[in-house]
């Protein structure tokens, strides 16, 4: 009998910017069609991730610039993942709505980790996931972060791209939440399938 697939859901908001959620959106489907691909015979592992973008709602969100998008799922439908995203982008809106707070708490309580891309570590804050951790965020909010969360330990080294705490991983911004995904990739289903995922995407994988 196959195991359960592994749930990985990206929180999807008004303001939210699209690369920080198109980002790990795109390593994680990546990273199954790789795993596929390298043994089509199986479901187990990366091969049978599930990947979905969730929302309060089912109707459009419109992304900081503009974009629309579609989620797959809203909180009622999705109360539970194994991995939980949460993107940044204008946050004040996500971050004071109590029905957003109470489901990021939720899933990050259940989930195995929590990360999340650029400004969306505001949200985990004010959510109470991260409390006194080590985290970083867009090197143009680290101020704001910490007067607002004075207990964060927040990393504010240019080179820092993510932070891994184990239960709760952060990034700087925007193309830092790509090399979060493939970290995370890594750290999941293993080193050769995360390069092999960013050979796919063409793209310069800052792993270190």
């Amino acid at each position: 009998m196959n195991a359960p697939p592994f749930r990985i859901a990206i929180l999807a908001f008004d303001g939210v910017e699209a690369l920080d959620l198109a980002g790990p959106f795109e390593v994680f489907t990546t990273a199954t069609r790789m795993a596929r691909r390298l043994d089509p015979d199986t479901t187990d592992g990366a091969a049978g991730w599930q990947v979905d973008c969730v929302a309060r709602s089912l109707a459009p969100v419109q992304a900081r610039a503009g974009l629309r998008l579609l989620p797959s799922l809203d909180f009622a439908q999705c109360p539970g993942a194994d991995l939980l995203v949460v993107p940044g982008g204008v946050v004040d809106e996500a971050a004071a709505c109590e029905a957003t707070r109470a489901w990021v708490a939720q899933v990050a309580a259940g989930a195995d980790i929590t990360a999340s891309v650029c400004t969306g570590a505001f949200i985990l804050a004010a959510s109470g996931v991260i409390t006194t951790h080590r985290v970083t965020t867009h090197w143009e909010d680290i101020d704001d972060l910490r007067r607002q969360f004075p207990a964060l330990q927040v990393e504010a080294n240019a080179n820092t791209r993510w932070v891994d705490e184990g239960r709760t991983v952060t990034s700087a911004g925007i193309s830092a939440g790509i090399d979060m995904s493939l970290h995370l990739v890594e750290r999941l289903a293993g080193a050769a399938l995360a390069r092999r995922t960013a050979r796919q995407m063409d793209y310069p994988w800052k792993d270190a």
